[in-house]
């Protein structure tokens, strides 16, 4: 699998991470994105050893969008403190169920990682061991559709926390298009999110054997990264627009934002 690159110099490479596929090797088996681009370098004669590639900006497996990546240890380093100072900046696009009625707002929660159910949960601050997390959203548009109403979003990540966007979108009463880990609110919302998560589950092929249930996908796309290189001291900008299932409901053009 050939990478699509989005961006690449000696330090860094940038490509979009699909959907289903994870960042890194993890319990499902799957090929993951660090495998594919050293694999990548590696066919393409850069170096006649296993190249160094580290994930600066981890995807959740459902998650797709832009994935950063360092080529070289010190590239690892300098990135990482970028991240660590909140000099990256990350935006997201996402689809959420039900309408936000602000235009624009802020989320500020303390989370706390359930390290053995692999979720996060929003807790009172103060808890052992949580976290505080901070985003920020502006609404693009509201889609009404035969799954029921849903808000466009952009949203800008202050802090990176452990499902962060997931984790604080569902408790705040709007989760993710098809994210059925974190699909609380209403009955209608958690139908949506069941059926935008199980689509394509169980259903048969032409010579009547059943398909493998597809690579899991929500509305949520890592669509923009801004910051200044750590070598060449110029800004970066990275973009790409969503698309996806959950993107297909937009009938409308993207907003010029």
């Amino acid at each position: 699998m050939k990478p699509d690159i989005v961006y690449e110099d000696n330090y860094m490479i940038a490509v979009v991470k699909p959907y289903g596929t994870p960042s890194q090797s993890d319990h499902s088996n799957r090929e993951d994105m660090v495998s594919i681009v050293k694999n990548y370098l590696f066919d393409r004669g850069d170096t006649d050893e296993e190249p160094y590639i580290a994930v600066i900006n981890r995807l959740d497996r459902p998650v797709a969008g832009i994935l950063l990546l360092a080529k070289t240890e010190e590239a690892a380093a300098k990135l990482s403190d970028l991240v660590q100072d909140r000099k990256i900046e990350k935006c997201y696009q996402a689809v959420v169920c039900g309408e936000i009625p602000e235009d624009e707002g802020t989320f500020t929660d303390w989370l706390l990682a359930d390290k053995k159910d692999n979720i996060a949960k929003v807790v009172p601050e103060g808890t052992k061991g949580a976290k505080k997390a901070v985003l920020s959203y502006e609404v693009l548009d509201v889609i009404e559709t035969d799954e029921g109403l849903f808000t466009y979003l952009l949203i800008r990540l202050e802090t990176g926390r452990h499902h962060q966007i997931r984790c604080q979108m569902a408790a705040h009463g709007y989760p993710i298009w098809g994210d059925v880990k974190y699909g609380t609110g209403t009955a209608d919302r958690r139908k949506a999110a069941g059926n935008a998560g199980s689509a394509n589950a169980g259903k048969s092929g032409r010579n009547g054997a059943r398909r493998k249930t597809a690579a899991p996908e929500i509305g949520l796309y890592s669509t923009r990264m801004t910051f200044i290189h750590p070598y060449t001291g110029e800004e970066v900008f990275l973009h790409r627009e969503p698309e996806g299932r959950a993107f297909d409901l937009l009938d409308a053009e993207d907003p010029d934002w």
